[in-house]
């Protein structure tokens, strides 16, 4: 079936199996381009980026126990806990007792954590600006948008996954899943 897609210029027709497999080839390049920035901004950073990626959900969503970030960014515990640990030692977070109990704790954002995340959102910010200079403000927003609701989509398709392989089965339509979206 042939479905035009409105782009900015002209509508063309497109199919929409050929849109999928193109889509299915762009994502893993995506996926392959993200790892390859990552890994060069790690030889810059001695690691501390993946550290301050655990302050937007903190930020976003308030105080929240390790346990539980881990399962939000989908991070292995250990992995978290390291960078917990480094972002607690920089000043960044702090543990406060847990109110409802007094045994655990609630990582809290500290004045330096929210100004180094900014300071992390800005560089963020201004490479999107540079990658993307050359478009119009309508364009910005229509990949915006349209890779919000994709990766949304990915997310309730991933949880749905997860939890069919958790319980042996489909996951019942409408019933909410276990596996948080990504926050980050």
């Amino acid at each position: 079936m042939t479905t035009p897609v409105a782009t900015t210029g002209a509508v063309e027709p497109v199919d929409r199996a050929d849109a999928v497999r193109t889509l299915s080839e762009q994502v893993p390049r995506f996926m392959r381009l993200v790892h390859a920035l990552k890994t060069q901004a790690a030889k810059n950073d001695s690691g501390d980026r993946a550290a301050l990626v655990l302050l937007f959900p903190l930020v976003r969503m308030g105080p929240l126990r390790q346990g539980a970030l881990a399962d939000l960014v989908h991070a292995d515990p250990s992995t978290v806990s390291r960078h917990v640990a480094a972002l607690v030692e920089r000043g960044l977070v702090q543990r406060v007792a847990d109110e409802s109990d007094g045994r655990a704790s609630r990582l809290h954002v500290t004045d330096a954590g929210h100004a180094a995340l900014d300071a992390f959102r800005r560089d963020r910010e201004n490479h999107f600006a540079q990658v993307t200079a050359g478009w119009d403000t309508a364009d910005l927003a229509a990949l915006t948008s349209l890779l919000g609701r994709f990766l949304d989509d990915m997310s309730a398709t991933a949880a749905a996954s997860l939890d069919s392989c958790a319980t042996g089965g489909p996951t019942p339509e409408g019933s909410a899943s276990t596996v948080p979206t990504r926050e980050i």
